[in-house]
């Protein structure tokens, strides 16, 4: 779900029987709760605005930064084969896996 151009992820929690979104890419929490889509975009943008508020009177940085570097654990095979394949499009195990990336997260 996009709030205000942020993005949260959205899951049902069945013990009370409402909808959780939680923000992805802050350095806290600010997650919300609603019965509704409706309710989650409000409820969202509450949170969002109350959490972004309270970083500036604090003076914390509210969005995570990334380096543009993490490691994978995978299996071995599937190592082997990931190499075979960037190889066999002339690109970097890097590369090939950076476009492999970037093709799911278009998708999603």
């Amino acid at each position: 779900m996009d709030i205000e151009g942020h993005k949260a992820v959205v899951t049902f929690d069945s013990e009370i029987g409402m909808f959780r979104g939680e923000f992805i890419g802050l350095t806290g929490g600010a997650d919300f709760y609603a019965t509704s889509v409706d309710g989650l975009r409000e409820e969202g943008r509450l949170s969002l605005e109350t959490y972004l508020e309270m970083c500036a009177e604090e003076g914390i940085e509210p969005f995570r930064q990334f380096s543009g570097r993490f490691n994978v654990r995978i299996d071995a095979g599937l190592h082997k084969a990931a190499v075979s394949a960037a190889k066999a499009q002339a690109k970097s195990l890097n590369e090939w896996v950076g476009d492999a990336i970037q093709r799911a997260t278009r998708e999603g």
